[in-house]
């Protein structure tokens, strides 16, 4: 089992900056992809391998940056230059790149970007 702690999301008026994190505990498997999804239905905003250049949603280049602590299982987003479009519920993924592949996600934390 894998449990995924996030913080960070709150209420920001458009133009303005956020930064989401997340930390990972238990049965953590090197390398693996964790990544950030949003939504219903948790589409894609970027992800990261532990040991490997992000991919990002092409929605969010440029103004989203991901980094990840491979040390302490943690990953980062700084959302700038956010949009009311990105209001959703920001979910972490942890992804064991095993076989079989394991996916958790973490409880998920509100963004709300105001017009």
């Amino acid at each position: 089992q894998v449990q995924l702690v996030e913080s960070g999301g709150g209420l920001v008026q458009a133009g303005g900056s956020l930064r989401l994190s997340c930390t990972a505990s238990g049965d953590i498997f090197h390398p693996n992809r964790m990544g950030w999804f949003r939504g219903v239905d948790r589409d894609l905003v970027a992800t990261m391998w532990s040991d490997a250049d992000p991919d990002y949603a092409d929605s969010v280049k440029g103004r989203f940056t991901v980094s990840r602590d491979n040390a302490k299982d943690t990953i980062s987003l700084q959302m700038d230059n956010l949009y009311p479009t990105d209001t959703a519920v920001y979910y972490c993924q942890y992804n064991s790149a095993g076989s079989p592949t394991t996916i958790y996600y973490g409880r998920g934390v509100q963004v709300t970007v105001s017009d």
